[in-house]
């Protein structure tokens, strides 16, 4: 999410209805095999209107003048207005078009920084992703000692972002130093007649001291491992998760006045963690 990332395209052999099912069913199997245990969960299950859970998630509030945006556009609130429950079971991310301290739209971006941050396993979201040319949503996550050693230093997992203008692909991708922006290394996974932002799905990754793996409703569809990285290996330590939803940026290019609707939500039903 922190910048530009050049994705890989589609992988073609998921057209071939045999081995996309052969290998789902192997790597579904494989999931199941590891005993996860989880240790992190919020469920969103508040009343609506509500704010996150403040014993879980904290904010970054501002625009990309506070030394992470990426010539993003939007204000990021803490207002329910732009995050809150729904009373449904789910936490809604709410982009809006609207003048707001000097920014023409609004937003959140929420983590978990200085309230959980872990060290391996599997972190997994199950969401709906907004649509649209300029919007960029996206679950990711950075180191814990960001604050003190910067990006991309500090290393990023990307878990899941999406650009607006192509609802049917995700990224997931890595940053490190001597790796990042438009050197990080990312894989790309794209539906076939259906879109991330009319159906709820998981994605996951799965963490060890030897490799990054990218899932999307359990199907592994990139492996980023330690031999791989051109630079320093940064993720053998804690990392925190977080949550936002861009408007503009350079990652996306800037919306369109004629197309792109507002608002635009992320509708997130589960965060949860494993060890």
């Amino acid at each position: 999410m922190k910048t530009l990332i050049n994705s890989t395209k589609a992988v073609a052999l998921l057209t071939l209805g045999w081995f996309f099912t052969g290998c789902e069913t192997d790597t579904k199997q494989n999931i199941e095999s590891r005993n996860w245990q989880l240790v992190w969960s919020d469920e969103f299950d508040g009343a609506s209107g509500q704010s996150p859970d403040a014993t879980k998630w904290a904010y970054d509030i501002g625009t990309g003048s506070n030394g992470w945006g990426n010539q993003e556009l939007q204000f990021y609130t803490n207002r329910v207005q732009n995050v809150s429950t729904d009373g449904e079971g789910n936490l809604v991310i709410t982009a809006l078009k609207e003048n707001y301290n000097g920014s023409q739209y609004t937003s959140a971006r929420i983590k978990t920084k200085g309230k959980f941050a872990q060290q391996y396993g599997r972190f997994e979201a199950r969401l709906k992703t907004p649509y649209g040319q300029g919007l960029w949503p996206a679950f990711w996550m950075l180191g814990d000692n960001f604050e003190t050693v910067g990006w991309p230093n500090c290393g990023e997992i990307d878990i899941m972002e999406l650009r607006g203008q192509l609802p049917s692909t995700i990224n997931g991708t890595i940053h490190g130093p001597g790796y990042s922006g438009g050197n990080a290394i990312s894989g790309s996974y794209t539906l076939f007649n259906s879109r991330f932002d009319t159906n709820y799905h998981i994605f996951a990754a799965e963490w060890d001291a030897q490799k990054i793996d990218f899932f999307v409703d359990g199907f592994l569809y990139k492996r980023i491992a330690k031999s791989d990285v051109p630079g320093d290996w940064v993720f053998d330590q804690a990392f925190f998760m977080i949550l936002n939803v861009a408007v503009g940026g350079n990652y996306v290019g800037l919306p369109n006045n004629n197309t792109t609707v507002f608002p635009q939500k992320m509708t997130i039903d589960y965060v949860r963690v494993y060890q």
